[in-house]
């Protein structure tokens, strides 16, 4: 299908407006202004959850399930340098990972049921979430319980992505993002001078040790046929070049598909740290932080999904390390989760998601929104 005039507008000026306006996660306040002034316009009724959340519903006329859609509506602290037409007016702070696009789709969808409400069979609720970068707003969502209230049945979500071609459909069967928690070890050792090393323990040997063995657990301790990725991205230790390091940090995030392969890295974390400290006759702790489930594409809507469009209009993905907190939805109700491409290297658009430069041609809201309309009516929701 195409979409009139009106809606591509409605998607420029949405997103345009949205863009200015980024904010870090539970405190989306403008954006979330925003977004209810847009839905009265529409006539469309919401509720205020979760500080800055939104939820809209559309009631079908003949109502025989509950189909959710959801956007994300944090921005990140990254300050812009990229090529869009209009500029972020919150220093420091961007959407750099494509929100105010899902939102603009979100809403497009919004006004196009708005102008189509005699043909809308099913009930359709609209979830403008607080937080997915951080820490999860989809989690309390859920936990509130607001998917038992609207009766929703199925969901689907959009994210832009620059991995897929500006015009095509990213997907996975299954697994598709994958699940993801944080650690921390903190060494406590012996400071001594650094001429005198045997007065002292050395925290920063004993991290390399640790930097080293954790790799080892992935590439020894785990099947090479279950992905997984354990990273130390930081390591802070010492106090000056003369001095043995009394203390050293390690901060790093675990990545799997699986939860049994989550959990099976994390004690032998916990094992080799407890051997290290009895080895060294020191102090580590250790904190772990389990975030987000692995986002699962349900098999049913990924089949009906894929039928209904042609292997042609998409590009089926390996499983990505990255990871969404729509998993959370998923793991309540039957969910959906796709990417659209954003990738165009004639226009400049191949930036990376996070990346101080990313940016998209509003053609690709375009195709979000004829995308979800589509969903709609072959799901029998939409005349």
């Amino acid at each position: 299908m195409t979409l009139n005039e009106k809606y591509a507008d409605r998607l420029t000026a949405y997103r345009n407006s949205l863009h200015q306006m980024p904010e870090a996660g539970f405190e989306e306040y403008k954006t979330s202004a925003y977004i209810k002034e847009t839905l009265e316009a529409l006539n469309i009724p919401y509720e205020s959850v979760l500080g800055t959340g939104v939820i809209g519903f559309v009631k079908g006329t003949n109502a025989k399930k509950t189909i959710a859609f959801r956007a994300d509506i944090d921005g990140l602290s990254v300050t812009e340098k990229s090529s869009h037409s209009v500029h972020s007016q919150h220093e420091g702070y961007m959407h750099a990972c494509g929100h105010d696009g899902h939102m603009a789709m979100l809403l497009g969808l919004a006004s196009y049921l708005s102008d189509h409400r005699s043909h809308l069979k099913d009930d359709i609720v609209l979830i403008f979430q607080p937080a997915e970068e951080g820490p999860g707003g989809a989690e309390e969502i859920v936990k509130a319980g607001y998917l038992k209230q609207y009766h929703v049945d199925e969901i689907y979500g959009i994210h832009l992505y620059p991995a897929v071609p500006e015009g095509k459909i990213g997907i996975a069967c299954g697994p598709m993002m994958a699940m993801t928690g944080e650690f921390d070890v903190d060494i406590h050792a012996k400071s001594a001078h650094g001429a005198m090393p045997q007065d002292g323990i050395d925290a920063i040997v004993v991290a390399g040790e640790c930097i080293s063995a954790f790799q080892a657990i992935i590439a020894r301790n785990i099947s090479p046929i279950q992905p997984a990725v354990l990273t130390v991205g930081k390591l802070s230790a010492g106090e000056r070049r003369n001095v043995i390091a009394g203390h050293a940090r390690l901060e790093g995030t675990i990545r799997a598909f699986d939860k049994g392969v989550h959990g099976h890295i994390k004690s032998r974390i916990r094992a080799y740290l407890d051997g290290i400290e009895k080895a060294y006759d020191i102090k580590i702790e250790t904190m772990f932080r389990d975030m987000y489930p692995p986002v699962i594409n349900d098999q049913n809507l990924y089949d009906a999904f894929v039928a209904h469009f042609g292997a042609e209009a998409f590009v089926f993905l390996e499983p990505q390390m990255i990871s969404e907190d729509f998993s959370f939805y998923q793991e309540a109700v039957p969910g959906l989760f796709f990417f659209i491409g954003t990738y165009n290297e004639a226009s400049g658009h191949i930036y990376p998601l996070h990346n101080a430069r990313f940016n998209f041609n509003h053609e690709a809201l375009q195709h979000g929104l004829r995308t979800y309309i589509e969903v709609l009516k072959y799901r029998g929701s939409l005349d």
